[in-house]
């Protein structure tokens, strides 16, 4: 008879895990093992999400190598103020946990990730911008009416999340923020009206689900047949769970997936689901095309906020430059559009492959643009985040032909550190169209 794995908890108490870098314990548990601290020499990532704790001990900062702790899905009102006593600390994921106060003193000197997602936070301490490092700040589903006025100097600042808050307004020297690149506001009350949807209504009758081509934190997505005036079209169909994410309200993503209108190089909407039996929401999305794939994976911890590409991704230079054109111009019709996507990556990037065809998918962090200059000045971020997006796909070029120079200059005007001197996105589209191919060869 085969003889079950001890539990995770019983093999640390048995000292089988002596040594272990990477842990993860996910059995109830009434307090923080004290067993832990035998691994202190040599723990690196620790993962109690789900543990059922309440506190963690006055000593964690024992644990001298410890970088990433996860203490999601648990019930901690207070950020534990021993964390900052861990020298090596640089990520926190705390979400879900009806979490009300952050005391500065528990943000580690080196914190680069803070998650602190669907919570009750109403204020942050000024510590959070004190912390030189801090890339990654991501606050969804909280309380918060303002943000602390240090984070003004967070320079290296490049992911915030800041939807389903109370924010009437953002402070104008956020959109300067030199290394800003991805942000998310939706579902608060300084929300914009979103521009009216000209897509129909589609009855959950009318559709035929097929086999699930993926799932996200915001909802899984189905291959379908819809059945509609001109006949039967395949099509994607995403039903949404109705939860709270990383990046925010579902029931936002779907009103900026519906006010972005069609594009060639969007995965925009082609109807509103309605009747679906259980109550769900859902939208009909254009059918990817069999063998497209994502142009890379998300950020890593150690990564952070950039995303891993397979090692061995190798573009021809004019094969980068027609994904990044197709990026562009989605984002540009975006804009124009009064929506900012919020999450312009690789990772939302689907490709064909081979060609460069190219499109822009997830409007879970999308939010609608203010009028005027503040709209613009949030245009000049989402262009950083295009910008780093070329970059990547420019360093896994073959060669460095002579029109690669040309997109180079260009990558690093959107990503200079002066937010008001880069180009729209309207003005990179224009760029591009007048370069020359990248795969001519400069003359001998």
């Amino acid at each position: 008879m085969d003889v079950p794995p001890l539990p995770t908890l019983q093999a640390l108490r048995r000292g089988d895990l002596a040594g272990a870098k990477v842990l993860r314990l996910g059995e109830a548990l009434t307090e923080f093992p004290p067993e832990l601290f035998g691994l202190a020499e040599t723990l690196e990532v620790l993962d109690l999400s789900g543990c059922g704790l309440t506190a963690l001990p006055d000593e964690i900062g024992r644990l001298k190598r410890l970088r990433v702790l996860f203490c999601s899905n648990n019930r901690f009102e207070r950020l534990p103020p021993a964390l900052g006593d861990c020298p090596a600390l640089s990520q926190i994921g705390f979400r879900a946990t009806g979490m009300r106060e952050v005391p500065g003193e528990a943000l580690p000197r080196g914190l680069r990730w803070l998650t602190l997602t669907d919570n009750r936070i109403e204020h942050l301490p000024d510590a959070v911008g004190r912390r030189p490092l801090l890339q990654k700040l991501m606050l969804a589903g909280n309380r918060l009416r303002s943000l602390p006025t240090s984070l003004e100097n967070a320079e290296r600042l490049e992911l915030l999340r800041l939807s389903a808050n109370g924010f009437a307004a953002l402070p104008a020297w956020l959109a300067a923020l030199p290394r800003l690149a991805w942000i998310a506001w939706a579902g608060n009350p300084l929300d914009g009206e979103a521009p009216p949807a000209r897509v129909p209504r589609v009855s959950w009758d009318a559709l035929t689900l097929g086999p699930c081509l993926g799932e996200g934190a915001s909802g899984r997505t189905y291959r379908a047949v819809w059945r509609n005036l001109e006949g039967e079209e395949a099509v994607a169909a995403k039903l949404f769970k109705g939860r709270m994410t990383s990046d925010g309200l579902p029931e936002r993503e779907m009103e900026a997936c519906l006010a972005a209108g069609r594009h060639p190089h969007l995965t925009g909407a082609l109807g509103r689901i309605e009747g679906h039996p259980d109550g769900v929401q859902g939208l009909l999305m254009p059918l990817i095309p069999d063998g497209w794939r994502v142009l890379a994976g998300p950020p890593s911890l150690e990564s952070c906020s950039r995303d891993v590409y397979a090692p061995d991704l190798a573009l021809p230079p004019d094969t980068a430059l027609r994904i990044a054109a197709g990026v562009a111009r989605a984002a540009a019709h975006l804009h124009g559009r009064g929506v900012l996507h919020g999450d312009l990556y690789a990772h939302n990037t689907l490709w064909d492959g081979g060609a460069g065809e190219a499109v822009l998918s997830d409007f879970g962090a999308a939010s609608l643009l203010p009028a005027g200059e503040a709209g613009a000045a949030w245009q000049r971020v989402e262009a950083r985040a295009w910008g780093l997006l070329l970059g990547e796909l420019l360093d896994r070029c073959t060669g460095e032909p002579e029109g690669v120079a040309a997109l180079r200059a260009l990558g690093r005007a959107c990503c200079q550190a002066d937010t008001r001197a880069r180009p729209s996105m309207a003005e990179v589209t224009d760029a591009l169209s007048r370069l020359p191919s990248p795969d001519r060869h400069a003359p001998a």
